[in-house]
């Protein structure tokens, strides 16, 4: 038996019931779930196995860094309506207004049978947040949670081999952690006089892009 997207919901509050934070239809129309991190892997299994849902497939997972949200360096507020005022100051950035913990860990989920999906999410805190791997339920998730390990340094307990997947060999730190310089910590180059790559300390200097306004002479006073 199918179920329509208002009986899932309903069938996913009684069977959740005391397991999961919060139960809504997202701004995508995508039906969300935020469950706590001891709860996850119980969840998904009876996600994939029970007749009513039968979620087999893992689409995505991802992770977030929250710390920054809500900020930002430009003004675009007081653009004029030509938009030739927009601009930027490196102080204006807004006060971060995101009340819960700094991490989340995002799973997308496919019922091919029922022709469903579901998003499951997981907030996380702490310096190394850990959350139970989902590769038991589906194997697929392995690649995945290396990919959020290495970026963001989210660890998933009872994962096969939790190893880095994009950044370099000794690699420090997590490049899409909010608080990761933007232009990095080491740099790279061939160096001709001992004929290999070196790595050396980032030489870029970290700075606010301003737009470039070009305007036209013959629209000086135009307005």
């Amino acid at each position: 038996m199918s179920l329509n997207a208002q009986e899932l919901k309903s069938r996913l509050e009684e069977w959740l019931a005391g397991r999961y934070d919060r139960l809504f239809v997202a701004a995508d129309g995508m039906l969300t779930i935020e469950l706590p991190a001891e709860h996850l892997l119980p969840a998904c299994t009876e996600l994939r196995d029970d007749p009513l849902f039968r979620f087999t497939q893992l689409s995505d997972l991802c992770g977030v860094d929250y710390s920054a949200y809500g900020q930002s360096d430009w003004e675009t507020g007081a653009a004029s309506a030509a938009g030739f005022s927009r601009g930027v100051s490196a102080a204006s950035g807004s006060v971060p207004c995101w009340p819960g913990p700094r991490y989340a860990v995002v799973y997308h989920l496919l019922s091919v049978q029922h022709n469903r999906r579901l998003r499951l999410r997981v907030s996380l805190d702490g310096e190394m947040p850990v959350v139970d791997s989902v590769v038991p339920v589906w194997p697929v998730a392995n690649w995945f949670e290396r990919e959020a390990f290495d970026l963001f340094g989210i660890l998933f307990d009872g994962h096969p081999d939790l190893r880095r997947l994009l950044t370099d060999y000794g690699f420090i730190g997590h490049p899409f952690r909010k608080d990761f310089p933007l232009e990095g910590n080491v740099e790279v180059r061939y160096d001709p006089d001992k004929g290999r790559v070196v790595y050396q300390p980032v030489t870029i200097q970290n700075r606010t892009l301003v737009p470039r306004v070009v305007r036209r002479a013959d629209r000086q006073g135009a307005e």
